[in-house]
């Protein structure tokens, strides 16, 4: 697989019948190594080693309705309230992060309401914070570290 814009990882990888899979720390399962299952790894690896969110605290794609559309969301990280607090869309990497991935995230967002979005290729990253009032997303140079309300 294609080196990545992350840190290096060691993952569980397992071939059976042609096919690799890697294992999801999530699901608690293994799947098949496609390219964006490869960038999702990386990024829920990210989320926990680097930015320390909690592995309870993350969900990995889950069915959500949109307009009665179902639609599946890449990862998404909860608050300890149960409210979301980020929601990461991922693309392979040779699929060009643009306007239209923006916007598909930003149609999770208006059923999801997240305080911040991730949107990566695993060669480009890009993370914005809502702004609810004024309706609008700020780009931010990288999301927050998890921190405890304790």
């Amino acid at each position: 697989m294609q080196e990545l814009n992350f840190p290096t990882y060691s993952f569980r990888l397992k071939n059976s019948e042609n096919k690799v899979s890697i294992f999801d720390v999530i699901r608690k399962k293994f799947m098949v190594l496609q390219p964006e299952e490869w960038v999702r790894q990386h990024c829920v690896h990210y989320l926990i080693n680097e930015k320390h969110y909690p592995i309870s605290l993350i969900n990995v794609e889950k069915e959500l309705k949109i307009n009665d559309l179902k639609k599946r969301y890449d990862i998404v990280v909860f608050n300890p309230d149960g409210s979301i607090h980020l929601i990461v869309e991922c693309k392979a990497p040779k699929i060009t992060i643009d306007q239209t991935t923006f916007d598909q995230i930003a149609r999770y967002n208006l059923a999801l309401n997240a305080t911040y979005l991730m949107v990566t290729n695993g060669l480009n990253h890009y993370y914005c914070m809502m702004d609810f009032n004024a309706e609008k997303y700020q780009f931010l140079r990288d999301i927050p570290e998890y921190k405890s309300n304790k």
